[in-house]
């Protein structure tokens, strides 16, 4: 199970990471900051595998893909956002990541202003 291989990988990680803690800090930070990239391109094709599920489903049931493709990148934005905040607070930079964080939920806004629009259109024609 590809779960299983990446709980063991992190666990290594983990071992290498308090060990150089000690010794070498800078880099302890990019042991982890690699463990996260190559966790995430482990990962690539099961993410692949989700976003043409979503769109075969939003292709079934008639949904415009444009709002999919939107949800999507704000679940993208969400999830790097987190990513790179908690790589942030891993490296002692909290004020970093408090921004980095800020910053992905103005354009998750900004994002979803299609969507709301739509729903706010979809609302009017009914009235």
């Amino acid at each position: 199970m590809l779960i299983i291989k990446i709980v063991s990988f992190c666990f290594i990680t983990l071992f290498l990471y308090l060990i150089l803690k000690e010794q070498k800090s800078e880099t302890a930070i990019y042991v982890s900051i690699v463990a996260g990239i190559l966790i995430f391109l482990i990962l690539v094709p099961q993410i692949s595998e989700i976003i043409n599920f979503i769109k075969d489903i939003a292709t079934k049931a008639n949904i415009d893909i444009i709002y999919i493709e939107i949800v999507l990148k704000i679940v993208a934005i969400a999830y790097l956002t987190s990513f790179c905040s908690e790589i942030c607070k891993d490296a002692g930079a909290g004020s970093i990541a408090t921004k980095v964080e800020f910053s992905g939920k103005i354009i998750i806004l900004v994002l979803a202003i299609p969507i709301l629009m739509a729903v706010l259109e979809s609302i009017l024609k009914i009235m």
